[in-house]
């Protein structure tokens, strides 16, 4: 089995459009277990009863943040080692440095290209076969 077929990812946006577009991108990809969550309270319930092997995740959310999220999951020793990249719809300096303090693998700027999205995930968890 392929690490495609394998590979759960859970999308963490409060825009629908967003997940929508970044869950093609990820179809386009070969992936095809992806779980959605609307902010990052519902992302941590997610992860609590069906983790996931990846989180991509919005910033700017309502409830809990991106930032917030990935300090939750980090300080959770069943997903403190989970590969979680951000997105930004910004390029805030600021915001790159927090991310990476938090423990952040990579980070992604919106809008998401398929390429870039393959890279960025490929940096993460290795060569999509």
């Amino acid at each position: 089995m392929s690490i495609k077929q394998h590979l759960k990812v859970l999308i963490v946006d409060d825009h629908r459009t967003s997940r929508l577009l970044i869950c093609d991108a990820l179809a386009q990809l070969g992936l095809t277990q992806i779980t959605y969550a609307c902010d990052g309270e519902e992302a941590l319930k997610t992860m609590m009863s069906t983790p996931c092997h990846i989180v991509i995740s919005d910033f700017n959310m309502p409830k809990l943040d991106g930032i917030q999220l990935l300090k939750a999951l980090r300080s959770y020793a069943p997903t403190a080692r989970t590969p979680f990249i951000i997105l930004t719809g910004k390029g805030d300096r600021e915001l790159v440095q927090k991310a990476a303090a938090a423990g952040a693998n990579n980070i992604l700027a919106k809008p998401i290209s398929v390429p870039v999205l393959k890279k960025t995930l490929e940096a993460v968890v290795g060569r999509l076969q």
